[in-house]
């Protein structure tokens, strides 16, 4: 159906385990330029959450999306600027309960 948003579970996976202690300063700059683009999604309605997991074997981002496709959530993660640093993504069909 045209204009049905899913909700989709994004997880954004670093270049390695201690990415988050060790950044380079061009990856510390491609990943201020990612808060700013993921904010600016949740500004238009299109990200409900997002953010870092401080997993102890190894931090990684998450992020709630509505989107149309996983087409659009693909699109959506190719534009992100931490993609230039060799992050990659999984993304998972997930229903979320979203308040009303």
């Amino acid at each position: 159906m045209v204009g049905m948003k899913t909700q989709f579970f994004v997880k954004l996976i670093p270049p390695r385990p201690t990415f988050s202690q060790e950044m380079s300063g061009e990856e510390a700059v491609a990943m201020r330029e990612h808060i700013e683009y993921w904010t600016g999604l949740v500004k238009e309605g299109k990200v409900h959450v997002f953010g870092p997991v401080q997993d102890p074997e190894g931090v990684y981002g998450v992020g709630v999306v509505s989107a149309e496709s996983e087409k659009e959530v693909r699109e959506l993660t190719r534009n992100d600027p931490a993609a230039r640093i060799m992050m990659s993504y999984k993304i998972y069909p997930m229903r979320a309960i979203l308040p009303s």
